[in-house]
């Protein structure tokens, strides 16, 4: 990957390494924007190549912006991405464990400290809230940490596919709507037992296929799937809810659904979705649809209340996108940039 083409195709500021050998820390913060004020960074630990720890770190870093644009918050976009250093994994006993988990994140707070508040961190995949306590002994640029936002994204994803289906389905109820779920993990799970308890008729894959198989023993009439099955499975809904780009552009021709909307950030490339807009799919993108965890921590809300933000956000882009005869994922891409604009000129006057 050419860095700095890249950084500079999706508009990013900034790009920097960290690392601290004694508590095996190794991590890229890319800010992509603080127009709207301090970059919200979502904070995952990985077990990542470097090249695709970069890619994930740049990617995050947008779809945050593009998020907290559109849910009217007044914070830019960045991503925090960890290596999972063998220190976790290492040492015996679960005090020493411990230890080198807080020694991590204090690491990355200490660190974080020197960028003079232009980031604020919040958990993502692999982090805790306890995690992110660690890091605020070190800075006060912390956020979330008491607000359960894996509940609160779940609610909020199960709130905007509703919406979406009302535009993509023609009804928002998901009784006998065949909805498949990639990924069931902490969210992917919540957001399944939601439109279980619906009536909707599910099929569900993920990488760790235990995952899978547990939802299936508790939930009746789930149909479980490797991953490769899913994505040929007839459906009306696709909902990705795993780690990143999970559609590829040559899976693309292969679905058979009619709407794509979950949790995952970015599962399509650029080139995926016009691919998936020449198919007649829609796509509700991430930034669009799983902001409810943001929202419930920067507003101090429950997840239901943050959840009914989803679902008017949501609605009002298939509104505009049924008005001007646009896709959805442009839409939402527009009204997230003209609001940066805008509100970014007040600081330029």
């Amino acid at each position: 990957m050419l860095m700095f083409d890249e950084m500079q195709r999706r508009g990013h500021e900034q790009v920097t390494l960290l690392s601290h050998v004694p508590s095996g820390l190794r991590a890229v913060v890319a800010i992509h924007s603080t127009v709207l004020g301090p970059a919200i960074a979502g904070c995952r630990l990985v077990t990542l190549d470097e090249d695709l720890m970069m890619r994930s770190a740049l990617a995050l870093s947008e779809s945050m912006t593009l998020k907290a644009a559109l849910t009217g918050l007044n914070f830019g976009g960045a991503s925090c991405v960890l290596i999972s250093p063998e220190t976790l994994l290492n040492e015996e006993g679960g005090d020493a464990q411990g230890h080198a988990r807080e020694a991590l994140f204090r690491a990355l707070g200490r660190q974080i400290s020197h960028f003079g508040g232009r980031i604020v961190l919040t958990e993502d995949v692999g982090v805790s809230g306890q995690d992110i306590a660690y890091a605020a002994q070190e800075t006060g640029a912390t956020m979330g940490m008491n607000t359960d936002t894996a509940a609160a994204t779940a609610y909020g994803v199960y709130r905007g596919i509703k919406a979406a289906a009302r535009y993509a389905l023609g009804s928002e109820s998901m009784r006998n709507v065949r909805v498949a779920i990639l990924g069931v993990g902490t969210v992917g799970r919540l957001i399944a037992e939601y439109l279980h308890r619906e009536g909707a008729r599910l099929s569900v894959a993920d990488a760790q296929p235990v995952r899978a198989e547990e939802l299936a023993s508790e939930l009746d009439q789930v149909t479980v799937l490797s991953s490769e099955q899913l994505l040929d499975a007839p459906c009306d809904i696709l909902a990705p809810c795993a780690f990143g780009y999970s559609i590829r552009s040559q899976d693309v021709p292969r679905l058979q659904c009619r709407l794509i909307a979950g949790s995952e950030h970015h599962p399509l490339s650029r080139t995926s979705e016009e691919l998936a807009r020449e198919a007649g799919i829609s796509y509700m993108p991430d930034f669009a649809i799983n902001g409810a965890g943001l929202i419930a921590s920067a507003r101090n809300l429950t997840p239901e209340q943050a959840g009914e933000q989803i679902y008017t956000i949501v609605s009002r882009i298939a509104a505009r996108a049924e008005q001007y005869h646009k896709p959805p994922h442009l839409v939402a891409r527009k009204m997230a940039e003209r609001r940066i604009e805008l509100i970014g000129s007040l600081g330029r006057a």
